[in-house]
């Protein structure tokens, strides 16, 4: 009975007077954009490791550790995001 009083809302909604800046459109998601992020640091450290005057090689290990974590990551959040309708 409770059920059919509540109003329906969407999952990400929210409340333009709880925050009213989410009437300027402030409260969107920026997906891409994070992805594109992603892409250019990772490119970033691994331009890092192999351009510079590294003289120890633990320098260069964890540039090129930390830009292998990012394009796994990468890889796996596309991975994730083109078979959630699946779930």
């Amino acid at each position: 009975m409770a059920g059919s009083q509540l109003e329906k809302r969407a999952k990400n909604a929210v409340d333009p007077h709880e925050e009213p800046s989410a009437e300027w459109g402030w409260h969107g998601r920026f997906p891409r954009g994070r992805e594109i992020g992603g892409w250019i640091t990772a490119i970033a450290m691994f331009a890092m490791a192999f351009i510079g005057n590294h003289i120890a090689e633990t320098e260069r290990l964890w540039l090129l550790g930390i830009g292998a974590f990012l394009v796994i990551y990468l890889i796996w959040a596309r991975v994730r995001q083109r078979t959630a309708w699946r779930h």
